[in-house]
């Protein structure tokens, strides 16, 4: 049985702080880079290998959103269509025609502003100067190539810093990060699409949350719901771990305090968990709120005519049923709503999006590719609560009489400052599953939570020999030194010492490695040529 430790101090649930040495600060710096090295080379093979497959493999001709082109091209917009044209499939067609015109049809509403707008500023500032050899969508595309590697390498550098703050356990930290270079939804990280944004703004935010910068994580997570819509979901850490501090700060004053004074001290712990909790979900659900208003007055109280639209955008919203703003026509019926949500319209009736609608026989296949993912996101659930049962039923809010002696939490993934990130994806399971096209499990999750790789990492050092794990994060279960038919691996980078010896790895390494490396790659196969995938 696991042990379970807890830290009784003002800054619950929190190892004590350590004064750096000279040979943690090297192994950070260490870890940082082999992080950094990977996720760049990983970024740089997916782009090459999307070309590749993209010219090799003939594109599907799939019922997706294909606007006209409404811009003469200019020199190298055909080279640039060659090399990068597999990073505007499906969804990322929206994001560059809204970035490129605007939100025109009602359904782009689907698709929140942070990376349309991010997009342009790349085309009009950094790239400004190919103005005259490429047209705006040619360097939409180049945008899309250089600003979606820029920011999986923040994410890639947030996710690391979260683990190594939230697990206390620097090889979980460095495996879990380096897992997320190859995640599964490899493709979605490196085409037109805002997970990357989100992942590095939601990791970055919540490792700032977790460093006690609440206004500076509020003003992060904000953000990040600019860019999807699943950011209000962050709203729950903070609404959680200022619990946990204003929990402490309570049992502190009651241990060391007397009389009036106590009373005082407690009114002030909850006004300002009241205040932190209240304000900073505000901040977080406005950028939610300022765009449905804005869908809100483009359709319900529209300025546009129809004369001001391109014919042959005109031409495809009658051919396809796409409504457009027009202020002759009479306003959608959403808009006579007491809460008029455009975004929970467009779910409804564009993508059928809805409660227990995507249970059908013939969207098995689809459940099946989410399978692999809503395995590790239960089986991190199962196991964190097999662990730390007590804690779980407790929602870590309180500690009880046998974990009073206990100074400190275990290092890695059964830490107690998991119990939130567990709840998080949880959450996101249930909801994905019941509620949205089952398939986009994948990126869902993986853009969203850093469990999935916690736990698989987890897993890997548990399960895998050749790791030389010799501290597990469960402390009753060793993993002896030792090579495996002769040959030993490289300290800093193990996927990459793994792989040229995958036949000798365990069961557990050879599952989780073939899953992420076989979406890493089939990703890029299918959805870059207009097939579907997750």
């Amino acid at each position: 049985m696991v042990r379970r430790v807890f830290l009784r101090s003002s800054g619950a649930l929190v190892c004590p702080s350590r004064v750096p040495t000279s040979s943690s600060i090297t192994s950070l710096i260490m870890d940082a880079r082999a992080v950094l090295e990977f996720a760049t080379v990983t970024r740089g093979i997916a782009l090459v290998l999307q070309a590749v497959l993209n010219a090799v493999i003939p594109d599907h001709d799939a019922d997706a959103f294909r606007p006209p082109r409404t811009e003469e091209p200019l020199y190298l917009d055909s080279v640039v269509e060659w090399l990068l044209g597999g990073l505007s499939r499906w969804d990322a067609e929206h994001y560059l025609f809204i970035a490129e015109r605007g939100y025109l049809y009602e359904h782009n509403f689907a698709f929140f502003p942070l990376f349309p707008i991010v997009l342009r500023g790349l085309a009009d500032v950094l790239l400004w100067p190919l103005s005259s050899w490429l047209s705006l969508r040619g360097r939409l595309l180049l945008a899309v190539a250089l600003g979606n590697s820029a920011l999986f390498l923040l994410s890639v550098v947030a996710l690391y810093a979260l683990s190594r703050t939230v697990l206390q356990d620097r090889r979980l930290a460095l495996l879990s990060s380096l897992l997320y270079c190859i995640t599964p939804a490899n493709v979605f990280m490196t085409a037109g699409y805002s997970e990357s944004l989100f992942a590095a703004l939601t990791f970055g935010g919540l490792f700032l949350l977790e460093k006690g910068f609440t206004l500076r994580a509020c003003l992060a997570l904000s953000i990040a719901t600019a860019a999807r819509s699943n950011g209000l979901v962050n709203t729950g850490f903070l609404l959680y771990l200022p619990s946990l501090h204003a929990i402490s700060h309570i049992r502190f004053y009651r241990s060391t305090t007397k009389g009036h004074s106590k009373v005082f001290h407690y009114i002030w712990a909850v006004a300002s968990l009241l205040i932190t909790s209240l304000l900073g979900t505000a901040i977080i659900a406005l950028p939610f709120c300022a765009f449905q208003y804005y869908g809100y007055r483009t359709f319900c109280t529209p300025s546009t005519s129809l004369e001001s639209i391109h014919p042959g955008l005109l031409l495809l919203a009658e051919r396809k049923g796409y409504r457009v703003p027009d202020e002759n026509g009479p306003p959608p019926l959403w808009c006579m709503r007491a809460l008029p949500l455009l975004y929970s319209h467009i779910q409804d009736v564009y993508w059928d999006v809805g409660f227990l609608r995507y249970f059908e026989l013939k969207q098995i296949p689809n459940f099946i590719l989410a399978l692999p993912m809503a395995t590790l996101g239960i089986m991190a659930a199962y196991a964190y609560f097999q662990a730390n049962s007590e804690l779980c039923l407790r929602l870590g809010l309180w500690e009880t009489p046998a974990s009073k002696g206990l100074d400190k939490p275990i290092p890695g993934f059964f830490n107690p400052r998991v119990f939130v990130y567990i709840v998080h994806s949880a959450v996101l399971l249930v909801f994905g599953t019941l509620c949205m096209h089952v398939q986009v499990l994948t990126r869902f999750l993986a853009s969203s939570s850093p469990v999935p790789f916690w736990i698989s990492a987890h897993l890997l050092l548990l399960n895998e020999p050749l790791l030389h794990r010799r501290k597990t994060s469960n402390p009753n279960v060793q993993i002896q030194t030792h090579s495996r038919n002769g040959f030993k691996l490289a300290p800093h980078n193990p996927i990459v010492a793994l792989l040229p010896h995958f036949k000798d790895c365990s069961p557990t390494t050879q599952s989780i490695l073939g899953y992420f490396l076989s979406y890493w790659v089939l990703g890029l196969v299918l959805h870059c040529n207009f097939l579907p995938w997750t």
